[in-house]
């Protein structure tokens, strides 16, 4: 495939899902809750589009559907972490549809997934 290296991609996806996770915590101290949320999962979906990347050997798909990409990069999860990753899918669509509705978790609560978020990136990242 012409221009695809392998390594650079997973390096790419791998080292900007730490840059956004830096970024969530940031915004979300700074009382940004729903944008904060939002890098939360730019977060997963680019480590887990890393994982894409390692195991079909070709470029991330244009999704944003973290379920599809755990499924096409052949990682198990159980089920505590399929409840977070649909958390995680409500955010998304408020970053990009600002007429989807949707109510701001509490600083607690954001922090609760702020913390699930670096977990899991530690997670995929020893997978990786």
């Amino acid at each position: 495939m012409l221009g695809f290296n392998k390594d650079k991609q997973i390096e790419y996806w791998k080292t900007t899902a730490i840059s956004d996770l830096e970024l969530a915590e940031i915004v979300i101290q700074n009382g940004k809750i729903l944008h904060g949320l939002f890098c939360c999962h730019l977060t997963i979906e680019k480590a887990l589009k890393a994982h894409f990347v390692k195991t079909n050997n070709n470029f991330a798909p244009k999704t944003h559907d973290l379920t599809y990409l755990i499924d096409k990069a052949g990682l198990k999860i159980d089920d505590k972490q399929k409840l977070f990753l649909s958390a995680l899918m409500q955010f998304q669509l408020e970053g990009r549809y600002p007429d989807y509705l949707l109510n701001s978790p509490t600083k607690e609560k954001s922090l609760d997934y702020l913390q699930k978020t670096k977990d899991f990136l530690q997670w995929l990242i020893e997978k990786l």
